[in-house]
């Protein structure tokens, strides 16, 4: 046999170990590829970070108008609007939490999981409540007024959550995040409740329509049980534990 195999690097010879001596181990690369990673996180987390104080103003401003305005109105689907805002702020902070545990490092597995799952609890409170209150509308044959004010919230949130949404989404994977992509959903939710509201009212100022606004408020109710089962179920992200 030789006594050596350059291609390879091992000395096998006399006082050979059988060890490649000659190919010291690739660590540079690494070392300098791991703070740009952790950079790179840094510089998403402080994206999302932004989204979520966007999400928060313009939520708070949302859901007061829209419950104010639907209590004047005695619109059902119109205050369930509003509190959905109130809920989405409510995740939104959630989610402020679940970033901030970023700067602690190590894994997220199961701080993610908590707060996706109290987004998922946030779900199922506007889905019962708006169903009750639904309900209870068709039942007694309340008829809400019209609410040019509404429409014209509605119509706004038809254009600037799907934007937001979007802008959420793309960072979720990133980061390895369910809970932001939990968020995201909800903002989604937000942009086709608004679609269904406006619907409701306009069918009821344009035609008279009152049972088209608990009728929303009906159909509000069941895509927010849906997403809650979703959001419930969903299975954390492969990459959560990434520091």
């Amino acid at each position: 046999m030789p006594e050596g195999d350059a291609r390879l690097g091992v000395d096998s010879g006399p006082g050979g170990d059988g060890h490649a001596h000659d190919q010291p181990p690739v660590t540079g690369a690494r070392s300098d590829a791991a703070p740009a990673m952790a950079r790179g996180r840094e510089a998403v987390v402080r994206r999302a970070q932004r989204l979520n104080v966007v999400t928060i103003g313009w939520n708070v401003v949302e859901g007061f108008v829209a419950v104010i305005a639907g209590l004047v109105a005695g619109s059902v689907s119109l205050v369930g609007f509003g509190l959905d805002s109130g809920i989405e702020v409510s995740a939104a902070f959630i989610l402020a939490w679940r970033l901030s545990r970023e700067r602690q490092g190590g894994c997220m597995q199961d701080d993610d999981r908590r707060a996706t799952r109290a987004i998922a609890a946030s779900f199922a409170a506007l889905a019962v409540y708006v169903a009750a209150g639904s309900l209870l509308d068709l039942v007694t044959g309340a008829r809400p007024q019209a609410s040019p004010v509404g429409v014209v919230l509605a119509a706004m949130s038809v254009t600037v959550m799907p934007v937001l949404a979007r802008a959420k989404r793309r960072l979720a994977p990133a980061l390895g995040s369910r809970a932001v992509e939990a968020d995201a959903a909800q903002t989604d939710l937000c942009a086709l409740l608004s679609v269904v509201l406006l619907a409701g009212l306009g069918a009821n100022a344009g035609f008279g329509w009152w049972w088209a606004d608990p009728a929303a408020g009906l159909a509000i109710a069941a895509l927010a049980a849906n997403e809650a089962v979703r959001t419930w179920r969903a299975e954390s992200l492969q990459d959560t534990c990434c520091p």
